[in-house]
């Protein structure tokens, strides 16, 4: 079945959008992607439950690409930790790895939902007060780090993002500074994506109702037109957020997301409906 040119266009515009906010922001790009993916999904007849669990996984695809293109950008300037991401990896794929294989298919899509606007809402109220870390805190040891990733990985399972939303936040209490901790976001995105995928696609063998060219919870047009379009895009972001005051990009991550998590709770209450 071929696609519509309508959808091709929607979906390249929002591969460019994201992918300039995802080397921006640090987010990957799936908070973003999620809302309009569902609307596009729910517009062709996909129940509203099984869209959610679409979009998310689906977004989280697209971020494997994303993640390498903004890291990329972000590294040849210096700003990634690898220090850090080499101590949160391992707790961000067994995370990830619950969070798709299990949880997420036994989750009803409106409880995604709510998942969904309330982390997102926590941490966008987190980065606009701009609260300052006590000045001797720092990261934690071993234990700890493997304890955040894993809680970076297992709520980006739940709700297709790329663990900036968390992640950010995380290391900015802890006193990274946020143009390393955003560029270190970007690096964790791609074992975040690459853990919660292969769970997605396992999880969603057998499915009925999905739409055509799907594969388990992955809708391939999606993933395809967005992942080309948001990595010529990225590396922008990326240079755009290294021009940026600290301060403006607190701001500008934390507008992004509270618009996004307003629109998701209000599909949730809809859902419920």
């Amino acid at each position: 079945m071929p696609l519509e040119p309508l959808l091709i266009v929607e979906l390249a515009l929002l591969g460019l959008a994201t992918g300039f906010l995802a080397g921006l922001l640090g987010i990957g790009g799936g908070m973003i992607m999620v809302p309009f993916i569902s609307a596009m999904l729910g517009a062709r007849g996909v129940a509203p439950g099984l869209a959610v669990k679409m979009a998310i996984a689906t977004s989280m695809a697209t971020i494997i690409f994303t993640s390498i293109s903004s890291v990329r950008a972000h590294h040849k300037k210096g700003a990634v930790r690898w220090d850090i991401a080499w101590r949160l990896a391992p707790g961000i794929v067994l995370g990830a790895m619950v969070a798709s294989l299990g949880v997420f298919a036994l989750l009803k899509g409106a409880a995604l939902y709510f998942v969904f606007g309330g982390f997102v809402t926590f941490s966008a109220v987190q980065m606009y007060l701009d609260r300052k870390p006590a000045p001797t805190r720092q990261l934690p040891g071993t234990a700890g780090m493997l304890g955040a990733g894993g809680v970076i990985g297992f709520l980006s399972g739940l709700v297709g993002a790329g663990g900036g939303f968390v992640s950010v936040p995380f290391m900015t209490w802890c006193n990274v500074a946020i143009h390393n901790a955003v560029a270190t976001s970007a690096a964790l995105g791609f074992p975040i994506a690459l853990a919660n995928v292969a769970g997605y696609v396992i999880a969603g063998q057998g499915l009925t109702g999905l739409p055509p060219h799907s594969f388990g919870y992955l809708w391939l047009p999606a993933l395809v037109v967005i992942a080309s379009c948001s990595v010529l895009m990225a590396p922008v972001g990326a240079r755009a957020a290294h021009a940026l005051p600290v301060k403006k990009l607190k701001r500008a991550f934390a507008v992004v997301l509270v618009v996004l998590a307003a629109y998701m709770l209000y599909k949730g209450m809809a859902a419920l409906g």
